[in-house]
């Protein structure tokens, strides 16, 4: 499993079916290698592993949480707040993907927008990362307030 280190964990989702790509290669075995990609931090070519499961089984949140990690981490931002908040849509009580979209709205400054799902986040799980996100954030607005 990715490390989770901030978004970085694929959180116990299931991987893809073991349905077989084009050339013969089954979902499951190249979500399997994205995630060994993530965890070496290699981004960007866990995105190219992924992208025939992506392309296949859109919908699978297994299959958005990994590409939102590997969006994540290689700031494609936009791409990875869209899926994160498709996770969200998915189950709102998901308390890392509400974690994860929080960051991820954080970094891209959409800072009052990121403490909403920071706070339930950490009121889900009151997780020390969680809670240190959400004190950040909300330390930042208060400056920009004053």
């Amino acid at each position: 499993m990715v490390q989770h280190d901030g978004p970085g964990d694929a959180h116990g989702k299931q991987p893809p079916e073991a349905c077989v790509t084009g050339d013969g290669q089954s979902h499951a075995a190249a979500f399997r290698r994205a995630e060994s990609l993530l965890e070496q931090r290699r981004p960007q070519e866990a995105l190219a592993e992924l992208a025939p499961v992506l392309a296949a089984e859109p919908d699978k949140p297994s299959v958005q949480l990994v590409a939102g990690l590997a969006y994540f981490r290689s700031a494609q931002l936009h791409k990875a707040e869209q899926a994160f908040a498709r996770l969200v849509e998915h189950d709102p009580s998901d308390d890392y993907a509400r974690f994860a979209l929080g960051k991820t709205m954080q970094r891209l400054g959409k800072l009052a927008e990121a403490l909403g799902h920071l706070k339930l986040a950490s009121a889900m799980n009151p997780l020390p990362h969680y809670q240190e996100t959400l004190g950040e954030v909300s330390a930042r607005l208060a400056v920009l307030r004053d």
